[in-house]
């Protein structure tokens, strides 16, 4: 775990945000990334399974819902490898501040839910850096799936359809996405997450963020 758990002492600052779909980090790190722009720095963002390598073969795979939890954690094990070496590591030597929706974390949250051994998975991901603010926004199961079937029915990875906890996939996504949360929660503690409620409204947490993001950079000299 030497990077996840030691300060990287580069240039730059990275801030990743986490949390089940329906929680609303993306809608954040985006307002975030467009205050940050709007004042000038430089700004580098990255999501997860965006690698340009391997993010299709994933996708495609996904498809025929046939992975594997070891496989499907592998898959997105080198996304994101090819994404730190691509994008995250350069920017954060050239003194950027990289914006994460989703990091490693969210690996050891869903593919330990799927049964995939927690050791395992975090020696996988031994070589990520530590994030200089990490922020996990928490939801219930229920409202989290209200959000998302506003939209869209819940997708067969998504609700856990692959460990056959049920076979109505909103009750399997209930299950599977309470798993994720309750990893989420260990990780509060084990990472140093910082915890902010997803039911908030979007301004407050914004601003929470913003005031958090601040204190971050006036340590490491920067000023906004």
């Amino acid at each position: 775990m030497s990077r996840l758990t030691e300060k990287h002492n580069l240039p730059g600052t990275l801030v990743c945000v986490e949390g089940i779909d329906g929680s609303g980090k993306s809608t954040q790190i985006t307002l975030l990334r467009d205050w940050l722009k709007s004042s000038g720095k430089d700004v580098i963002f990255t999501e997860w399974n965006s690698s340009d390598l391997i993010s299709q073969t994933t996708k495609l795979a996904k498809k025929k819902n046939l992975l594997s939890p070891r496989t499907f954690s592998l898959l997105h094990a080198v996304d994101f490898a090819d994404r730190l070496k691509q994008v995250i590591g350069p920017a954060l030597k050239a003194g950027f501040i990289v914006l994460a929706d989703r990091y490693a974390y969210t690996a050891f949250a869903r593919d330990v839910a799927r049964g995939v051994d927690p050791d395992w998975v975090r020696k996988v991901y031994s070589f990520a850096y530590q994030p200089d603010l990490a922020l996990y926004f928490d939801i219930d199961p229920k409202t989290s799936m209200e959000r998302i079937c506003s939209n869209r029915a819940p997708k067969f990875y998504e609700a856990g359809m692959d460990l056959k906890l049920s076979n109505d996939p909103y009750e399997s996504y209930m299950i599977f996405q309470g798993r994720v949360i309750k990893e989420y929660q260990k990780m509060v503690n084990e990472f140093g997450l910082v915890k902010l409620n997803a039911l908030d409204s979007i301004h407050s947490k914004q601003v929470t963020i913003r005031n958090m993001l601040k204190e971050v950079l006036k340590a490491k000299g920067v000023e906004i």
